[in-house]
């Protein structure tokens, strides 16, 4: 099977923030989805090796921000590619916060959603978290990005790689070296599977 026939299912890209103690987190999503309106409800799966994932295990409450468009390559990079467990993601960025006590951004985004976990699906990777929308506000008319908007529009290409023996991740560019990429292997930056590496030619 081709695994990136799933590319073609339609999502967005979204900033998925939480708070435990002073603590500010967040990384980025792909799968926010509302599931019912009353009671407004909305689940997200987020990857069990992001930081942000073990906060909201033990807090119960998150953010969305909804990215647009005009969102740039180095945002993705900053909540996409680092661990807040190594750095401080909230540092000399600006933000606001809700009343919820967790950030949320308003640069970049058209919107966000405040959201208590109603239920922790275990998904294997992934922890599956349904939650009640308990706030939000709409903060721009910009059009929410999708992942393909994102793949032809905002992400880079990959840098030049010279004569390096290797694979390269065609989500984020990671660039593994050496002859053999092991099945199990996960991209550091994106935490995309090996099947999502191709062979540097």
């Amino acid at each position: 099977m081709d695994n990136k026939v799933m590319y073609n299912l339609t999502y967005g890209l979204f900033i998925l923030t939480a708070r435990e103690g002073d603590k500010d987190n967040g990384c980025i999503v792909n799968t926010v989805s509302q599931v019912t309106t009353e009671p407004n409800r909305i689940v997200v799966a987020v990857n069990k090796k992001n930081y942000t994932h073990d906060m909201i295990v033990r807090t119960g409450v998150f953010n969305v921000s909804i990215l647009t468009e005009n969102s740039k390559f180095e945002t993705y990079k900053h909540w996409g590619f680092q661990s807040g467990a190594d750095v401080d993601k909230v540092e000399a960025i600006t933000y606001q916060r809700a009343e919820n006590g967790v950030i949320y951004m308003a640069g970049e985004t058209n919107a966000y959603l405040s959201a208590k976990v109603v239920t922790a699906t275990d998904l294997g990777t992934h922890t599956l978290f349904l939650a009640d929308v308990t706030d939000g506000a709409v903060l721009s008319e910009d059009s929410s990005v999708t992942y393909s908007y994102y793949q032809k529009n905002i992400k880079t290409a990959p840098a030049d790689t010279g004569k390096k023996e290797g694979y390269i991740c065609t989500v984020c560019g990671y660039i593994y070296e050496g002859a053999v990429l092991p099945d199990d292997f996960v991209c550091p930056w994106c935490k995309h599977p090996a099947s999502d590496f191709k062979r540097i030619e």
